[in-house]
């Protein structure tokens, strides 16, 4: 149902140095993630999708894609520039490197990695929204499934990227 977009099938602009393919793409806007995914048959998933694919539509709802247990680090790409994964960590990990991380239908990198832009809500199109947390995340919290990144739709930020959802 989703598939993660890595740098190397990303085809906006990249970073001069940005030469590891696996790695997940981020920094672009919700515009440029949603015309990605159209581009390829899928969509931005909503935010209800989203949280239906990181709880594996498990009741009641799981604290982390992989059940409550603590976010640690060898579960999720976070704490990745101020700890407690790493330090001087400057952008996300290579895509599916954590599977004891992975929800209970295999779907990876759902908490950390980049915060994936989500499809607008309606009567709120001005707000952009990205779930999951990111390498950046310094707050386990920020892995939980309820939490959300609140910034500009036009935003480029190295914490955001992607996740298109297809017809199954």
């Amino acid at each position: 149902m989703h598939s993660r977009v890595t740098r190397g099938g990303w085809t906006g602009s990249r970073d001069a140095f940005d030469i590891d393919a696996a790695r997940a793409a981020s920094g672009m806007t919700r515009d440029e993630a949603a015309a990605f995914c159209a581009s390829r048959g899928g969509r931005l998933p909503s935010e209800d999708e989203w949280i239906v694919a990181a709880s594996s539509s498990v009741s009641p709802s799981r604290r982390y894609p992989w059940g409550d247990t603590g976010a640690v680090c060898r579960r999720a790409a976070w704490g990745l520039s101020t700890g407690p994964c790493a330090l001087a960590g400057d952008g996300p990990d290579t895509v599916g490197a954590h599977p004891d991380g992975n929800s209970p239908l295999g779907i990876h990198d759902l908490a950390g990695n980049v915060a994936e832009w989500v499809a607008p809500q309606a009567g709120r199109p001005e707000v952009g929204i990205a779930k999951g947390g990111s390498w950046k995340s310094a707050l386990a919290a920020d892995l939980r499934i309820w939490a959300r990144l609140e910034l500009r739709p036009s935003s480029r930020d190295p914490r955001v990227g992607m996740r298109c959802a297809y017809p199954p």
